[in-house]
């Protein structure tokens, strides 16, 4: 039977996957995605991708590591593979669930500053695009310019479009099992996250009062929802 590894949740940086954690938030990081496969052992595995996407670098990490995987994979679209769970999603042979989706679009941030600040952050940009181009073009070989028009237009797609366009292989549950010829829930602002490790300690061997920790955390996280101070939408 092949190791199930689940990509659900937020897409997220190794280093902030606890802060979701510690707020209940379903995340996923490379280092979690990292370890799974190495307990695998190069047995054949199963992802299993439910994700609205998230860190563009987080999602190129792990998409690399399923990629050098040695072992035999399947991908599995049980819900929505978005944003950077779609590149993920491209790391292999894949199906979709008739009732999943897929979306791709351009990368995204946000960004303070003069108009230097401005050009360089819209070169970056536009580099990351290329990047993750780079995963749809190998799995679909679409060309460019028809990809940059889906990214563009933020592009949901349903499972049979999906296939049609070459980003997943078939549809689960199909009779016939030939191979035919992007947003979701945004993340924490990095401010947020700030002001977060600002009240609380990541969990280690140093910290064991954690739970008490978080529960005088959590109240002061309260105080601070009520007064405005920790996410403004």
């Amino acid at each position: 039977m092949a190791v199930r590894i689940d990509v659900k949740g937020q897409i997220v940086e190794s280093g902030n996957d606890w802060v979701y954690d510690w707020l209940g938030i379903e995340n996923t990081s490379p280092k979690r995605i990292l370890r799974a496969l190495q307990e695998a052992g190069g047995e054949d595995i199963e992802i299993h991708i439910n994700s609205p996407g998230g860190s563009v670098t987080a999602g190129s990490e792990i998409y690399t590591e399923l990629r050098n995987y040695p072992g035999k994979k399947l991908i599995r679209i049980t819900g929505i593979a978005a944003s950077a769970a779609s590149v993920i999603a491209q790391a292999g042979e894949s199906e979709i669930s008739p009732t999943g989706m897929f979306m791709i679009h351009n990368v995204q941030t946000s960004v303070s500053g003069d108009y230097r600040d401005m050009d360089n952050t819209g070169n970056a940009l536009r580099a990351a695009n290329q990047s993750i181009m780079n995963a749809y073009t190998d799995k679909t070989g679409m060309d460019t310019g028809t990809l940059q028009d889906l990214m563009d237009r933020e592009t949901y797609l349903s499972a049979q479009q999906a296939v049609e366009y070459g980003f997943v292989d078939r549809i689960m549950f199909s009779k016939d099992d030939a191979i035919p010829m992007k947003n979701g829930l945004s993340g924490i602002p990095d401010e947020t996250i700030e002001k977060i490790r600002n009240i609380i300690k990541a969990p280690g061997p140093d910290t064991p009062d954690f739970f008490r920790q978080k529960e005088q955390a959590a109240m002061r996280l309260r105080i601070l929802n009520l007064k405005g101070e920790l996410i403004n939408d």
